[in-house]
């Protein structure tokens, strides 16, 4: 009996260690962390996705999707500072930040609040706009007698930032003072991700605590700049925020032909400088808002002519790769040398579990033996039609019938939109089952025939 009872607390004390080594599922964006500390009943993240046949909103925290159920008639919304009926949700526009409060019952989140971040209040004399900095990016430092303060992390100064900025990020503020001008009376201005980051406003309330008198923000920052005009970026900075990622992205070596045949970047296309129209013609469609990189040989004045077209005729996203090919070679990258493609081709990246609409079709014309179509739409939805063997559980009744669900084959979810599916994907994602889903407009007929559409 003693031997059994040790064993059962064994068992128990292990089973604990595991659940406790299980890393906790984060509440807060890791760049958000230096000003919001986690709190209980309180998640914060990027809404995504409202699914109002379902009840659920999905809410990306770094690389980790929550979905979290609301009652439409007494969750409450807030816009910035202002409370509104819960009936204007469905026109809050998706990629905001957003805070939910929330209550759980039976293992599951139901939203109380959802409150989303409205524009960061600023004294207007510690403001300036969008035509002050491009005055002073003509200008240059020295002539404008200015420091421009990049107080984005890293990674995102790495992707572009604006022309003559220096990267002094908030979350490591107090490693990096020695990158502030000694002269404090010299005009200072941070800028970071929007109207709603609090970074480069709390970088500048640093400075003036420490004697800086002319400190100021561009509230818009990055995304009005990379809107309106071509951002920058080193051939270092480049490779590790595009190529080591494997970010989708176009790029254009913009020499003349005979030049880029000796020796140019892996992935780029050529297409010469004088020939931008043929360049802005090939571009991925501006709503998808490609990352598009270009560089010349060196000094930067053919690539900027190019990238400065590019921005005029509506793409947002432009980047100059500073010190071009030249740059480049020099720090030992590698290179091709040859004939180079001319034409521009962009697929972006998959969200997590999407699949094509090709893999799509095919596993729905023949589904293999260890794979499984689920229907997530509801009951009236797929009565006049589902893919044959397909299985129909409704994404509200996905958790309380999970059972039904075999583990040991690959579940591929759709649902009319695919707002529903992505939400399923992440529900059997978290119970273990390998998935997938369909990120499109799906229509089936009585006889199982589909017609499925791009989102």
């Amino acid at each position: 009996m003693k031997i059994r009872m040790l064993t059962a607390l064994a068992l128990a004390l292990f089973a604990s260690g595991i659940a406790s080594a299980q890393p906790a599922r984060p509440t807060v964006p890791q760049v958000c962390q230096s000003c919001h500390k986690p709190e209980a009943g309180q998640i914060r993240g990027i809404y995504e996705n409202i699914a109002f046949k379902t009840q659920s909103i999905q809410l990306k925290i770094d690389s980790v999707t929550e979905i979290v159920k609301f009652d439409p008639k007494t969750i409450k919304l807030q816009d910035g500072e202002e409370d509104k009926p819960n009936s204007e949700l469905a026109k809050i526009a998706k990629h905001r930040e957003a805070r939910i409060e929330y209550t759980t019952k039976d293992g599951a989140k139901f939203a109380t609040l959802i409150s989303f971040k409205g524009p960061v209040r600023i004294a207007p004399e510690r403001l300036v706009d969008f035509a002050a900095v491009d005055k002073l990016v003509a200008q240059g430092p020295e002539k404008g007698q200015y420091t421009l303060i990049d107080s984005r992390p890293l990674p995102r100064f790495q992707e572009a930032t604006i022309p003559t900025a220096i990267n002094l990020p908030y979350p490591a503020f107090d490693k990096f003072l020695d990158r502030l001008p000694k002269d404090k009376s010299k005009l200072v201005v941070f800028f970071c991700g929007g109207i709603t980051c609090t970074m480069s406003p709390k970088s500048m309330q640093k400075v003036q605590a420490m004697g800086y008198t002319n400190a100021k923000v561009y509230r818009e920052g990055m995304p009005e700049w990379s809107e309106k005009r071509p951002g920058v970026t080193s051939a270092a900075f480049f490779k590790a925020a595009f190529i080591d990622k494997g970010i989708p992205h176009v790029l254009i070596d913009v020499r003349e032909p005979a030049e880029v045949r000796a020796g140019y970047i892996p992935g780029a296309v050529g297409i010469p400088a004088a020939d931008v129209k043929s360049a802005i013609g090939q571009l991925p469609d501006r709503k998808l808002a490609a990352p598009i990189l270009v560089y010349d040989g060196d000094n930067g004045q053919a690539a900027r002519t190019m990238a400065n077209a590019i921005s005029a005729a509506g793409f947002p996203n432009v980047t100059v790769i500073t010190g071009g090919f030249a740059g480049w070679k020099a720090a030992g990258n590698p290179i091709y040398a040859g004939d180079i493609g001319t034409k521009i081709a962009y697929k972006p990246m998959p969200r997590p579990g999407e699949i094509s609409i090709d893999e799509f079709t095919g596993i729905a014309k023949a589904t293999p033996p260890g794979t499984l179509i689920l229907d997530v739409r509801n009951a009236d939805e797929a009565k006049n039609g589902m893919i044959k063997g397909a299985l129909l559980i409704p994404d509200e009744d996905l958790l309380a019938r999970i059972g039904e669900i075999p583990k040991d084959k690959r579940v591929i979810a759709h649902c009319l939109t695919g707002t529903r599916a992505e939400m399923a994907y992440h529900k059997l994602k978290e119970k273990g089952i390998n998935a997938g889903f369909l990120r499109a407009a799906i229509a089936i007929d009585g006889t199982g025939a589909f017609k499925i559409t791009p989102n």
